[in-house]
């Protein structure tokens, strides 16, 4: 473990997520939620440009149409962004961990039938199913939300945490039962341990870098589903919706990266850096995570994780492609 402090890939994508965390802290104590506007630029007396103001010095990231610093915003989103998304990936693995580790046991003889049916899950889009189960949560009703911001994250994190874990169980099933199959398991259990000295002695020991690239994979989901959830106009923590009679789009109470998208993706032909700045501190973030498995994989086995997977994507296309050419032969000799 203490190789993977030394490995470059894994701190750059560490010291990235860090300094955005820090940087979202250090804004909201010092500013609060308050976000820098500029509503013009005037030379000599002259409006020149209004908002929404390109990138400059001062604003390198452009205001949105309310003049507001696209930066700013950024700033204080990123905590909610971030660590809510760690928390979905982190609850996602701890639920599903105990169901694979029963599975892959103590149920083996039933696990093909739990596969099948729970194989159907992958046929819904998980952005739909989450759509339908938050939108009574997230959408602002004409009378104001009727329950808190807390208890509205609470339920967007445990509907996003538990939609996965039956996939995620049958993922962690399959590695426990191969596990099981290894020499120095049937070692173990020929010298009399018991199922529940091999699960904490051996396998768990044995799915930790599994359990590591599993919370990043995790992690890298659940803010493609934000995104996707923002473009539906399905906010973190809630969405504010104006119902006057002349109204404002929908939009973001806590200036999370997914309410920044889905509220200024109209912008992206007249002013295109308000959705893509927020975009690309999506894509930061999850190139960081990235960066963070492989350099993790890199110093705990030696190996390539991104080169590994793609050597297996490899070989299973080729098994898939090329027949068995023995068959003929066999004919002809017979």
């Amino acid at each position: 473990m203490k190789g993977v402090w030394k490995n470059p890939l894994f701190l750059i994508g560490f010291l990235f997520i860090v300094l955005m965390l820090v940087s979202s802290f250090v804004y909201s104590m010092v500013w609060g939620d308050e976000v820098r506007r500029l509503y013009f630029i005037s030379v000599d007396g002259v409006v020149v440009e209004s908002s929404p103001i390109s990138p400059t010095k001062a604003f390198p990231f452009g205001t949105d149409p309310q003049g507001l610093d696209m930066l700013g915003k950024i700033l204080i989103g990123a905590k909610y962004t971030i660590l809510t998304a760690l928390l979905i990936a982190f609850l996602r693995v701890i639920l599903a961990l105990p169901v694979g580790l029963i599975l892959g046991t103590y149920l083996v003889k039933y696990k093909k039938y739990i596969n099948g049916w729970i194989d159907s899950f992958h046929y819904i889009p998980l952005t739909v199913l989450a759509y339908y189960l938050l939108k009574p949560v997230l959408w602002e009703p004409f009378g104001g939300f009727p329950n808190s911001i807390v208890e509205r994250f609470f339920l967007e994190i445990m509907i996003l945490s538990l939609l996965i874990v039956p996939i995620l169980s049958v993922v962690l099933s399959n590695e426990v039962a191969l596990l099981h199959k290894q020499e120095f398991i049937l070692s173990a259990k020929t010298l009399g341990a018991g199922r529940r000295r091999i699960i904490f002695k051996h396998i768990l020991p044995g799915m930790k870098e599994k359990l590591v690239i599993l919370l990043g994979q995790q992690f890298m989901q659940t803010l493609i589903i934000f995104i996707h959830l923002g473009l539906l106009t399905l906010f973190l923590g809630g969405t504010d919706v104006d119902y006057q009679l002349v109204h404002d789009p929908p939009r973001s109470i806590t200036y999370e990266w997914s309410g920044l998208i889905g509220d200024s993706f109209r912008y992206l032909h007249g002013a295109p850096w308000i959705p893509l700045t927020p975009i690309l501190f999506f894509s930061a973030t999850m190139v960081s995570v990235s960066f963070m498995i492989e350099g993790y994989v890199q110093a705990t086995s030696g190996q390539s994780y991104y080169k590994r997977k793609w050597k297996q994507s490899r070989s299973s296309q080729g098994e898939k492609l090329d027949p068995p050419v023995h068959s003929d032969f066999q004919r002809v000799k017979r």
